[in-house]
């Protein structure tokens, strides 16, 4: 019978894709006197290709878009801290993010997440998305000195919410870190679709987040056939 849920944050809660094309279109137009000899679409289509889906992490991504798109009146530090600072209110979540949250409560399930990233930055972004208040515990990799996919990482927030892995699902978007590092420690691996992964192996897919509550259905219904 599973007790608890426990949830990536980006790509899976945080609709990501469009967060960053919302923050990176506000970023030009605030900063607009110090990158607007640059075309709009070229400055967003540049920083999204770089930042490959939130797998590199910004200085990387400024110092290289400075270099390329010859930003002279702006450093690529000041860059990134615009970013720490504003990125948190273009927070976009997945449709029914709050409505899938209250029915798994209301079922006395226990909600966790574990998100790789750093402390504060993804601390704000949960905030943003005013579900914090859901969660019975919430690892982010930096304050935790470790990250996805580290079986450590999805034992210790098991240990936080006293259940055992068989009793856990894990619901996340990357084939690796969420769905089959989850599978590894005795979950089950859930994976959010997207556009990016293909050939995911989870145990389950979903599509909508309202989606999990029938799939936690299945599995319990799927225990007590085996009983």
């Amino acid at each position: 019978m599973i007790k608890a849920v426990l949830f990536d944050l980006d790509g899976t809660l945080l609709n990501r894709d469009d967060s960053v094309k919302l923050f990176i279109n506000r970023q030009y137009e605030r900063l607009i006197n110090f990158v607007g000899h640059i075309p709009k679409e070229q400055y967003m289509a540049r920083f999204i290709e770089l930042d490959q889906h939130g797998y590199v992490w910004k200085d990387k991504v400024y110092q290289q878009l400075v270099e390329e798109l010859s930003i002279k009146e702006i450093t690529w530090k000041e860059l990134l801290k615009d970013y720490i600072s504003e990125f948190k209110h273009s927070c976009v979540p997945f449709p029914n993010l709050t409505g899938m949250l209250e029915e798994l409560k209301s079922n006395n399930l226990i909600l966790g997440m574990i998100t790789n990233g750093y402390g504060q930055f993804q601390t704000d972004n949960i905030m943003s998305l005013d579900i914090e208040k859901y969660f019975d515990v919430i690892l982010v990799s930096e304050w935790e000195g470790l990250k996805k996919p580290d079986p450590r990482l999805f034992h210790r927030a098991l240990e936080k919410l006293a259940v055992s892995p068989h009793e856990s699902i894990f619901i996340g978007d990357h084939p690796l870190n969420d769905v089959k590092a989850a599978k590894n420690v005795g979950m089950k691996g859930i994976w959010k679709r997207n556009v990016h992964y293909t050939n995911v192996g989870a145990d389950y897919i979903v599509d909508d987040l309202l989606d999990l509550n029938e799939v936690i259905r299945m599995i319990n219904n799927d225990v007590c056939l085996i009983k």
